[in-house]
Parts: C-alpha cells; sequence; structure tokens
C-alpha cells in the first residue's frame, strides 16, 4: 500500500539505517495514535531495504503476552531461523541459542540469567558479521520485561555496531514507570512522531484511488470525517465504493464501523468508558459533567477526550460521524447500555436540562422514574408532536401509560396517544379509543378527550351512538368546551351527513344544537354553517376561504377543513377551494400529517372532479387511496373512491371503474354521505355500461338515505337528477321530466352545478325549440360553476337541438365549442366528427391568419346571437345596454354583409371568427 503525507518520516528512518550502516548503532522510537499508520510505516521502510545485504528482523507484541518472558525475542529469533535454517549459514552462536531459548526460558525470567544474556550476546554477534542488522518492533509498548531488558544491552553494547532498532509505540512509554522502560527511553534516540493526514494529503490518496483529480469539497469531507486518521480513510473508502468505483460524497458501512471499533479497542479501559458516555450523551457530551458518569476525574477525562481526538473518533466532545457514536454504543452490553441511559437520565434532571433530552434517555432506558418521570416524558411527547415527530411522541406517551395505575390518567393518556396515532395512521388508534366508549358516553372524560372518541365513532361510522353522545354534551361547562360540541355535531350533520334510518328521538336536540354552534362559535364551523345553510355570496366564501387560512393541523378539525373547502367548491368556486387544498396539502406533507394528506388528497381530487378534469380526479383518487391502508380510512374511503369510479366512468376507463367497485366498503359508510356518493358513482357507471335498472336501484337507495338523514344535504347531491337520468334511459320521459322538474323546485338554492344538470335533462324531455333555450341556461350556469365536462356534454346536446331544428351551421358551431370543452378535459369529443367538418368557403372568403374582421366586442355579441340569444339576453349577459347590443349587430351584418340574425352562425364559420368561449375563457372565467 503506498504511503501518502509521511515523507519525512520515511527520511528520517532512511537516515537512521544509513548511519547504522555505518557503525553507529541507532535506535529510532516511532509514536502516534490508533490508526496512524505506524504499522504501515515500519513495513514499507523494511521494503526499502530489500535492495541492500541489511538483516531484518520483526517482531510484533501483545498485551496478552507480556507475562511470557522473552516471548519478543523468541519472535526475532524465529525470524533469524526463518531466514537461516539451523545449519552452517548460521552463525554457531545463533543455532545454540536458539535451541536454548525454547528450554531456558523460565531462567530469563526478568531478563536476569544467563538466559538473557546469552540472547543479546547473540545478536550482538549477528550485528558482528559484514551485513548491518535491522530489528524492528511494533507496539513496543506491549513488551514483556524480560525483552526490553535485552533490548536494552543489546543497545548499549552496539553504539558502534552495524545496529538500527525501530519501535513503533502507541506513544504510552511515559505511562509506563519500570527501570528497564527507562532505561531504553534513557538511550539515545530519534523519535518520529506521526501525526493525523493533512486534508491536502487524504486529497492525495482519494485521487491516487479514484485515478484522477477529485473535487475539493470530496476531499474537505473525507477529512472532516476521520481527522486524517489513516485507518478511518481507508474504511471510509471502502465503504464508498462498495457498489462502485465511483468516489464521491463518504459513507459510512460496516468497514467504517469495524475500524472504529478497533482505534476504541485499542485505547486504555477508562478512554473507552469516556467514549461510550459521550456516545450516549450526543449534542449534550459538552455541557455535562462527563466524570461524574465515568468516574473519573475531571484531568482523566480531559485526557481520553484528547486521545480520542487524536484517533480521529472525536471533534472535541461530540464523535465526528454519527456512525462511530452508534457502534460505539452498540458494542456495549444491553444491561450495561440500559443503565448508562438511565444514569444519564437522572444526572440531566437534576441539572436542570429540558425535558426532550431527559425523555430521550428513559425512553432508551426503558425507564419511568417515580415523581418526575412521567411529567418528563408527556411534556417531550407535546414537543415530539408539535415537531411533527410522530413516533417518538406515542413512543414516550406508551411508556408512561405501561406504568400508569390511576384510571383517569390512564384515559387521558389513552385519548392523547390516539390522538398522535391518528395524524399518521387512525387504524393504530382503535385499539386506544375502543375501550374509552363506555366512559366518554358517562361523561368520565374531558370534553376534548370525549370529541377525540367521539370523531373515532364517526370514522368508522358509528354515527347513532356518536350523535346519543352528542346529546348527552348539550350543557357544556366553558366556552371551550361549548365549541368542541358544536364542532363535533357540525361535522356529523354535514360532513358524514347521515343518521341512521328511523332513529329519530335525538332530532330536537340536534336542532338546537345547530343553533348552539352558529351562536357559540366565531370560528370555521359558524362561517361554514352559514355558507352551507343559506345562499352562498361572495361574502360568505371569502369569510370561509380566510378562516382556512390560518387553520393549522389539529385533532378536531380535519373533516371540519374538508367540509370548508368542498362547501367553498360547491359554492361555484371550485378554483378557489383548489388553491386552499393545495396550500393545505403542502403544509401536511411539510409536517408528515399521512391522515391529512390522504383526506386533502381526496378532497382535492373531488373538487377537479367538479370543474370537470376528470384526468387529474382520477389520478389524485388513486394517489390518495394509495396513502393510507383501507382499514385506515373507515367510512371515509367511499370518498376517493366514488371519485375514481365517476373519474373512470366519464375517461370511458370502464374496465378500471369495475375493478374499483371490486374493492371492500365498510357497511356502515352506507349510512354516511360516502355511502350516498359511493352509490350515486356507481349508478352513473351502471347507466355507462347499460345497466340503466341497477343505476336506477342505487339512485332512489341514495334519496331515501338523504330524506331520513340531513335534507339539507340535497343541494349539493342532486339525486333527483340522477333518477331523471336513469328514467330517461329505461324509455320513461314522464317520469325523467317530473323528477328534473322536482329538482329545480328544491327550496333554499342549490348549486348552479345542480340547477344546470337538472335543467339539461329537463331539456331532454322537450322539443328541440324549447330545449334549445333551457341548454343555453344550463350552459351559462355551468361556465358559472367551472365544471367543463359537463359544459361540453351540454354543448353536445344544444348542437344535436340545433341540428334537428335544421340550423346546420349553428349546429356546428355549437359542436366546435362542444369539442374544444372535450379537449380541455382530455376526453373524446362528444359530437359526431362531421359537424366538425369545415363547410365549403366561397373564393375571396378571408383567410385564417389576415386580419381580424370584427372587433372584441363585436366578436362578443355576434357570439351570443349566432346561438340564438336574444337581445335583451345579450345585453344582461355582457352587461351593456340594449342599444350598444343593437349598435354592435349593425355593424356585424354590414362587415359580414347578412341580413338577419339566421344568417350569423354559417358566415362566423365562414370566416373563422373567435367564437364566443374563446373570449369567454380569458374574460369571464369562474372565480372559483
Amino acid at each position: 500500500m503506498q504511503l501518502f503525507g509521511r515523507s519525512r518520516e520515511l527520511q528520517v528512518l532512511t537516515e537512521s539505517f544509513t548511519d547504522s550502516a555505518r557503525g553507529h548503532g541507532r535506535l529510532v522510537i516511532i509514536t502516534g495514535g490508533p490508526g496512524s499508520g505506524k504499522t504501515q510505516l515500519v513495513h514499507e521502510f523494511l521494503a526499502t531495504l530489500s535492495s541492500t545485504d541489511a538483516r531484518i528482523l520483526t517482531g510484533t507484541t501483545c498485551s496478552t503476552e507480556q507475562d511470557r518472558p522473552m516471548s519478543l525475542v523468541g519472535q526475532l529469533l524465529s525470524t533469524v531461523e526463518a531466514e537461516c535454517p539451523v545449519s552452517h549459514h548460521a552463525p554457531p552462536a545463533l543455532n545454540s541459542q536458539a535451541e536454548n531459548h525454547r528450554s531456558r526460558g523460565s531462567e530469563a525470567r526478568g531478563g536476569h540469567g544467563p538466559a538473557g544474556d546469552e540472547t543479546a550476546e547473540a545478536l550482538l554477534r549477528l550485528a558482528g558479521d559484514e551485513r548491518p542488522l535491522v530489528i524492528a518492533v511494533d507496539d513496543a509498548h506491549a513488551m514483556d520485561r524480560a525483552s526490553f531488558h535485552t533490548i536494552v544491552r543489546l543497545l548499549r553494547r552496539s553504539r558502534s555496531r552495524r545496529v538500527l532498532v525501530v519501535c513503533a509505540t502507541a506513544g504510552h512509554f511515559s505511562d509506563i514507570h519500570s527501570p528497564a522502560h527507562t532505561q531504553l527511553l534513557r538511550q539515545p534516540h530519534r523519535r518520529v512522531r506521526l501525526a493525523p493526514l493533512s486534508e491536502v494529503s487524504v486529497g492525495e490518496l482519494l485521487t491516487a484511488q479514484a485515478g484522477r483529480a477529485l473535487p475539493g469539497n470530496i476531499r474537505s469531507a473525507y477529512h472532516r470525517a476521520t481527522a486524517g486518521n489513516p485507518l478511518l480513510v481507508h474504511a471510509l473508502l471502502d465503504d464508498s465504493t462498495r457498489f462502485g468505483p465511483e468516489i464521491g460524497r463518504p459513507v459510512a458501512g460496516a468497514a467504517y464501523r469495524q475500524a472504529a471499533l478497533s482505534l476504541l479497542r485499542r485505547s486504555e479501559a477508562g478512554h473507552v468508558r469516556v467514549a461510550r458516555v459521550l456516545a450516549a450523551l450526543g449534542t449534550l457530551a459538552g455541557s455535562v459533567t462527563v466524570g461524574e458518569l465515568t468516574g473519573t476525574t475531571a484531568a482523566g477525562t480531559q485526557e481520553a477526550v484528547d486521545a480520542l481526538n487524536s484517533s480521529g473518533l472525536l471533534d472535541g466532545y461530540a464523535f465526528r460521524h454519527p456512525t462511530a457514536a452508534a457502534a460505539v454504543l452498540e458494542d456495549m452490553d444491553p444491561v450495561a447500555r440500559t443503565a448508562l441511559h438511565g444514569r444519564i437520565a437522572h444526572m440531566l434532571y437534576r441539572t436542570g436540562v429540558p425535558a426532550v433530552e431527559v425523555a430521550r434517555h428513559l425512553h432508551v432506558a426503558d425507564l419511568v422514574p417515580e415523581g418526575w418521570g412521567a411529567g418528563i416524558l408527556r411534556a417531550a411527547a407535546e414537543q415530539a408532536l408539535a415537531a411533527d415527530d410522530v413516533e417518538r411522541c406515542t413512543a414516550y406517551l406508551g411508556l408512561v401509560l405501561r406504568d400508569c395505575s390511576d384510571d383517569r390518567e390512564r384515559h387521558a393518556l389513552s385519548a392523547a396517544l390516539a390522538r398522535a396515532e391518528w395524524r399518521t395512521n387512525p387504524a393504530a388508534a382503535g385499539p386506544h379509543l375502543e375501550p374509552l366508549r363506555k366512559p366518554a358516553l358517562d361523561g368520565a372524560l374531558s370534553m376534548r378527550d370525549t370529541a377525540t372518541v367521539l370523531r373515532y365513532m364517526l370514522w368508522r361510522g358509528d354515527t347513532e351512538l356518536a350523535a346519543q353522545a352528542v346529546a348527552s354534551l348539550v350543557h357544556a361547562h366553558s366556552s371551550t368546551d361549548a365549541q368542541i360540541v358544536g364542532e363535533v355535531e357540525f361535522v356529523r350533520q354535514w360532513f358524514y351527513g347521515v343518521a341512521l334510518p328511523g332513529k329519530g328521538a335525538p332530532v330536537a336536540g340536534l336542532d338546537t344544537r345547530r343553533r348552539h354552534v352558529h351562536a357559540a362559535t366565531n370560528g370555521l364551523a359558524a362561517r361554514v354553517a352559514a355558507l352551507v345553510g343559506g345562499a352562498a355570496t361572495d361574502e360568505s366564501v371569502a369569510a370561509v376561504a380566510q378562516a382556512l387560512q390560518g387553520h393549522q393541523l389539529d385533532h378536531l378539525n380535519l373533516e371540519l377543513v374538508a367540509m370548508s373547502l368542498l362547501a367553498i367548491a360547491h359554492a361555484d368556486r371550485p378554483a378557489l377551494a383548489a388553491e386552499a387544498c393545495d396550500t393545505l396539502l403542502e403544509f401536511a406533507v411539510e409536517h408528515r400529517a399521512t391522515t391529512w394528506q390522504a383526506v386533502l388528497g381526496s378532497i382535492r381530487a373531488e373538487i377537479a372532479l367538479l370543474q370537470g378534469d376528470v384526468t387529474t380526479a382520477s389520478q389524485g383518487a388513486l394517489a390518495a387511496l394509495g396513502i393510507l391502508r383501507a382499514q385506515s380510512w373507515g367510512v371515509l374511503i367511499g370518498l376517493p373512491l366514488s371519485t375514481a369510479i365517476a373519474a373512470h366512468t366519464a375517461m370511458g376507463s370502464y374496465a378500471e371503474a369495475e375493478e374499483l367497485l371490486g374493492h371492500d366498503v365498510p357497511e356502515p359508510m352506507f349510512r354516511t354521505v360516502f355511502g350516498i356518493q359511493y352509490l350515486r358513482a356507481r349508478g352513473h357507471h351502471y347507466l355507462a355500461t347499460d345497466r340503466p335498472f341497477a343505476a336506477l336501484n342505487d339512485f332512489e337507495t341514495c334519496g331515501r338515505l338523504l330524506r331520513e338523514g340531513n335534507p339539507s344535504l340535497q343541494k349539493g347531491i342532486p339525486w333527483r337528477s340522477d333518477l331523471a337520468l336513469a328514467n330517461l334511459r329505461i324509455g320513461k320521459a314522464r317520469s325523467a321530466r317530473e323528477w328534473a322538474e322536482e329538482q329545480l323546485r328544491l327550496p333554499g338554492g342549490h348549486s348552479s352545478r345542480a340547477r344546470a344538470m337538472a335543467l339539461r335533462l329537463l331539456a331532454a324531455t322537450c322539443k328541440p325549440h324549447r330545449r334549445a333555450s333551457l341548454l343555453r341556461e344550463s350552459i351559462d350556469l355551468l361556465k358559472t360553476c367551472g365544471d367543463r365536462y359537463a359544459l361540453a356534454q351540454a354543448y353536445a346536446d344544444l348542437s344535436a337541438a340545433h341540428y334537428e331544428l335544421g340550423e346546420y351551421a349553428r349546429a356546428r358551431l355549437v359542436a366546435r365549442q362542444a369539442a374544444q370543452e372535450a379537449e380541455a378535459c382530455r376526453i373524446e369529443s362528444p359530437v359526431d366528427a362531421h359537424l366538425l367538418e369545415d363547410p365549403a368557403r366561397p373564393e375571396g372568403a378571408e383567410s385564417e391568419d389576415g386580419p381580424a374582421i370584427l372587433s372584441d366586442a363585436e366578436c362578443r355579441v355576434a357570439g351570443l346571437a349566432a346561438l340564438g340569444y336574444t337581445n335583451r339576453e345579450i345585453s344582461g349577459r355582457l352587461h351593456v345596454t340594449i342599444s350598444t347590443v343593437e349598435q354592435h349587430l349593425t355593424r356585424v351584418y354590414r362587415k359580414l354583409q347578412v341580413a338577419s340574425r339566421s344568417e350569423l352562425p354559417s358566415k362566423m364559420l365562414e370566416h373563422r371568427i373567435p367564437k364566443l368561449s374563446d373570449r369567454w375563457a380569458s374574460t369571464h372565467s369562474s372565480a372559483g
């Protein structure tokens, strides 16, 4: 292996050999920390002597052999035997000494006696011949005492002989107090101190490994992680190039872990204890009294820290790489490691360290100290949840719950644990909340914890029991409690929407609570109630949107936020709802709130469906479904499922929709609004796949469930229009007309989308002239609510009506608008291809790229007139006077050379004049 950054040290060894070869005996002591490359330096130096005739004796000592006298000398003599077997090639004295060493080692205890003298004499005789003698001892600090005496004798008697002794040590000679060691240090010698590699030397090593120059930041990263310790540098290289030859940022793996442990095991026992405590303390290592935990003095602790710094493991009091700290802790006995963390926790608590730090060690120690442990863990759990660390929060609460014996306290802990679990996995919260059902109904829980249990009941579909529980909580003890009760009841009525059939007892109480919600809260619930309970106005929508902007992730309000977004979307502002939902989704992703991501993702997909963007709706709904497991969705699984089924059906992907209908859904889902939406989506799929009677059954079930539940939800769920469509498909036009008219007569107003769909279905039961008028009204409403998919279908119906009336030019004009909307929705055109073909154009007609014939204002007026609108209707739509409309039409007639309105459609097609929808999209787009 090539040496880097050691040229000066190698030069010192070479010079010492040169001096010894001239008859000047030399001693060189190499010192350096563990892994600094002492062994490699000696090896490289001895390799440079291969071209000389030097006799080289090598040996490596070991602490386990310190009690074996002459163990090192035995290695040196074995080296000579390997080079010169006992024969005429070896000096006679050496041969006899080699034999005597093994049989008379016991006489050499302490290095005194005939054996030690004879061995030293034999080594001197080796140095007396023509060949220089080089003795290299690795880990010389662990040399047995008898061998020390022998080496010292050799040095004393070789001042003018061709002898070089090289001792590589860990730098601990000064700590070993014995006459032999003192005598060795008193011998004339040169000291070679191996410092860590510089950043430049590390860069040279990396360049040699990579075969090319590497960026400076790579070099710095390796040096920063190892402090230039060659052992650690090579270990990092091994890990970083395990899966490919390219050298990038350092990756610490198995090789680095083993290297770090190797360095530690070469250290003294006291240093190991300090390293373990520092690894356990982590970031607090430099701010507490380490000696209290290790049983060492301040000076002893500092000595250990300095040694660990020199080895490249530490940077100050912190480990340079977390992998090294983890390896040190994992190398400990588990019982000792647990006890260490327990001692650390007690010490940190006594010194007033923040709860999060104390709790970390209590958790590892699996310990809840009596008196203060539970409070520390609960405080740390709250802080962990605020930092979005659900796993740590639940671990702390679970530890407290395990050792808690008070029933009320156990109930509160279980509810808190469930709230934390709910954020990422509602199914995991179930085992904590099931035992709390009875205490919640008995009033044994706080209002907040009761609301948590009620939320679980609703999520699982137990709407009847939840309603009974809310009825028992009407008399709240504080305004905060009243708001909690009001929000839960509002969510039950408007988000889940449907109670069990036939359960009429609590209805009076529910009416009271509905008034209580409006009176007692000023927050989001009150504003949404104002929006869904009456006519949607700009003020009511803006109030809800404003409340959403400051809404944080809260255990009570996920469903309320979802209801708010849907209310805005159904109030003809889907773009505003989408923008608010996207903002909340980003917040949920940032805070790792999986349940929020899933529910808000479903809401976003539903909003896309309301906008007619069926591709985005299908993709978003499927993505949301994949975030949570089926068990975690509860009855809410009907939300993404119904959206995905409806979107795939609209796209014509019937096989995919059929597959989604094969998913298992919980039976209680059909007692909620999500079951109704699921039945509606399934019914429309049945219609699209020629199963109208199955669709009729599903739509009738929807109507029954809505009548028995919250009738006010019928504004946003037009089941009567669904029945009208099903009756049309089975040939019952009269029934279809009756259902459509009943939908239009609903009191309290309804969304533009619902009214537009009813008008379109009513038009299907009328004569062509009446049909065109109804469809134009439907189109106006669909433009307001922003549903481009339904708009494409309505345009297609209007085109067909004009075609049936013989108004072929007008039919083509409207067909193009239908095709344009279909293209925007990424679906197939709903009109026949022949209606989209260009009519024959007379010679001399204006080219498509020529100058515009009509002004923007004239285009708008002409477009509406071509669709059959009267001057008064055009005036109302464009907010201009009737006189202005008449003036624009006069100029249009003159420019297009037409005499009446009936000629406008064909002339507009002939001259390719932009259609109304082209300008309308940019100037009259829906605000939501």
